[in-house]
């Protein structure tokens, strides 16, 4: 047991959280309505008692609203906790105090949960046992001379992968699977992938136990991490030493490994809901520091807590202080992480007022959009909320890339072969002109996407007419049953080769469609090697082989990998598909229109033939001695003959048809050859491109 007793002295109310000084740490919390705090002080982060207690005066240590004290002395890897007192008029005014909780402090820079019970935190009682503990972190660190990166954003190739899921698989054969050290073995994999940017499902400190009983029951647990209860902190459980509080560290280390190998990070938030849930939740932090200011309550009854996030609560995000929490959340991220960008979680839910109404002008996002701090910071929202509100095309603020499910579900239902849709995917191809344009915004605004964590793989999505998700123990009833998926004949898996070829090429006709398209393109971690989850549509309790990347598919699957792999590549190196303006009727120095649209026959697009399954286009080089495109998209059963455009002294080559084998699918620059009929025969569901050279 500790034995010495550290001296005390007032503190200050800045910064908030515990900040190790050279000569002992101040601690910093807000809360209006407490009576008594208590700072607790520990050994570790499991121990039962605490060494220390200190006991804050009201005159002392109290200015305004903030709690604070200093302790001199005590060093840097100390654990704490906070205990507070104060009114539990829950109904009245929304007050939810309980003195015998330990709570977490909410900006806490790590956290452990190496004793945390869910079920002790949500009855009344001293949970001393089960808590959660914080503890004080050294923030010395080497940089190197690391600095965010300023990728451009017409440029960037996202990839959503789940840091645990990404390695935790045996094959993965890294040190530490499902750690933050383990994605940064796996960082030459991302690289000869050609993407610039991990979306990094969420890392901030989530509660694992955060799951329906019926779903503990069966040993499942929350997998996703969209129940944060620490905003400041990394997720402890993606740590290779958590209970020696190297959080900060450790990712640290991977974000400047990321850095290196020129990739950058985007880190999902969930600002809109909090790890405590409903009424019935547990208390954790928020509800035991201020409950009234941090969520929505109804007007009359306090203890109804309004859900537009269906998760129990919402974030009321647009109170002054609230507010100023995430902003300096976010900005603590860029300034001491280093990271490159945020993509937030049913971000629509942050533009609704403290009454639930919905802000033409919401202070937090405009706030975050006109941060300094976060100038230079991708900003992308998942434009949406649980309750029915879609700002998909008008969400505040010019800044923000929105997730663009428009895009996401016209592209899925041409791929699978529904009719009438050439108008709206010319659209989308372009960037979305309609939803952007008007108000000033770019291309780059459209995060276009076809699979996300969030539903089918893009195998599944060609496997599966039905979501499977029993595994789950919701009876199926959980996920979205409306997957525009297309099963290619057969229900799940088959030794049909036929079946099994053709599921390859509409994976292939879709990775080929995102990246030909005008925007920001995101893939799904795994795709590329056909990964399956055998048809669920919602693993979001799957610590498990159904979510984990299995790494043998890299060469069980290598085919699909070099196709992807140099599809990227095809991206990258046309700035007229990596546009940052949207097309205008231009044309190049050569004369060349930016866009011509064609059907089957050259310049006679189908745009009024509500039976249509095809589209084809031709994309002029930006620069002189840039290659010009010709992409046409047959996703009908039959084969086509279509002529190629005469454009003067140049030469089409055949770069991309997914109905070929490979290596014969996906050319690469060098080893294309001028093809001398101005004919070709493109087979049904399938994506064709030409580069033309000149001669």
């Amino acid at each position: 047991m500790h034995k010495k007793k550290y001296q005390l002295r007032p503190g200050n109310p800045y910064p908030s959280g515990a900040r190790a000084k050279t000569k002992g740490v101040n601690f910093s919390i807000f809360s209006r309505y407490a009576t008594h705090v208590e700072l607790l002080l520990f050994d570790t982060s499991d121990c039962d008692e605490p060494f220390q207690t200190i006991v804050l005066q009201e005159d002392i240590n109290r200015t305004f609203f903030s709690w604070h004290v200093y302790v001199t002395g005590l060093p840097a890897g100390t654990w704490y906790a906070w205990r507070m007192d104060g009114p539990n008029h829950i109904r009245e005014a929304g007050l939810h105090f309980d003195k015998n909780k330990q709570l977490i402090d909410p900006w806490a820079r790590a956290v452990s949960h190496k004793r945390w019970s869910r079920k002790a935190a949500c009855l009344p009682g001293d949970n001393k046992l089960t808590a959660m503990r914080c503890v004080v972190v050294n923030d010395r660190y080497d940089w190197e001379g690391d600095v965010p990166l300023r990728i451009r954003s017409e440029r960037a190739i996202v990839y959503e992968l789940h840091v645990g899921g990404f390695t935790r698989h045996p094959s993965s054969k890294v040190a530490n699977p499902g750690t933050f050290a383990g994605l940064i073995e796996k960082i030459p994999y991302l690289q000869e992938l050609g993407i610039t940017h991990v979306e990094l499902l969420p890392i901030m400190a989530f509660d694992e136990q955060d799951v329906p009983v019926h779903t503990t029951d069966l040993g499942l647990k929350n997998y996703w991490g969209y129940s944060t209860h620490s905003f400041f902190s990394p997720h402890p459980g993606y740590c290779v030493t958590p209970e020696q509080g190297t959080h900060v560290q450790e990712f640290r280390d991977l974000v400047k490994a990321l850095h290196r190998a020129g990739i950058g990070v985007i880190m999902d938030v969930v600002f809109n809901h909090t790890a405590e849930a409903g009424a019935e939740g547990p208390i954790i932090n928020f509800r035991g520091i201020g409950d009234d200011i941090f969520y929505h309550h109804d007007k009359f009854d306090k203890s109804i807590l309004h859900d537009y996030t269906g998760c129990g609560n919402t974030v009321n995000a647009n109170h002054p202080l609230v507010s100023n929490f995430i902003i300096n959340c976010l900005e603590y991220w860029v300034r001491e992480m280093h990271v490159d960008g945020f993509r937030f979680d049913l971000a629509s839910a942050l533009a609704r007022g403290e009454n639930g109404e919905v802000l033409q002008d919401p202070p937090l996002l405009w706030g975050i959009e006109l941060s300094e701090q976060l100038s230079k910071t991708k900003l992308i929202a998942e434009a949406w909320d649980a309750a029915g509100l879609y700002q998909v095309g008008s969400f505040p603020g010019y800044r923000w890339g929105e997730w663009n499910g428009r895009y996401r579900d016209v592209v899925r239902r041409f791929v699978r072969g529904d009719t009438g849709l050439v108008n709206e995917l010319a659209t989308r191809l372009c960037g979305s002109n309609d939803l952007y344009e008007h108000k000033g915004r770019l291309p780059i605004n459209s995060i276009n996407f076809v699979t996300c964590h969030d539903g089918f793989t893009l195998y599944d999505l060609f496997s599966y007419n039905e979501k499977h998700n029993y595994a789950n123990g919701e009876y199926n009833k959980d996920g979205c049953n409306n997957n525009l998926s297309f099963n290619c004949g057969i229900e799940g898996e088959t030794e049909d080769l036929s079946i099994l070829a053709l599921r390859r090429k509409q994976v292939k006709n879709a990775f080929a469609i995102l990246l030909l398209s005008h925007g920001v393109p995101m893939l799904l971690a795994g795709d590329e090697l056909l990964n399956t989850q055998r048809g669920n549509n919602n693993c979001y309790c799957q610590d498990s082989e159904l979510s984990w990347i299995d790494w043998d598919m890299t060469e069980q699957h290598a085919d699909m990998l070099r196709f992807v792999q140099l599809m990227i590549t095809l991206r990258t190196r046309h700035a007229s598909i990596m546009r940052r303006r949207f097309l205008a009727g231009r044309h190049n120095d050569r004369g060349i229109a930016e866009i011509q649209w064609h059907g089957i026959e050259l310049n006679k697009p189908l745009w009024g033939n509500h039976d249509a399954k095809f589209l084809a286009f031709t994309l002029a080089g930006v620069e002189d001695d840039d290659p010009d495109l010709h992409v046409v998209m047959n996703m009908s059963e039959q084969q086509v003959y279509i002529e190629l455009p005469v454009i003067p002294g140049r030469a089409w080559c055949l770069a991309l048809d997914t109905a070929l084998k490979s290596p014969q699918d996906i050319v690469p620059r060098q080893d294309q050859q001028p093809v001398h009929e101005n004919r070709y025969s493109v087979n049904a569901r399938s994506v064709v491109v030409f580069e033309n050279v000149e001669y």
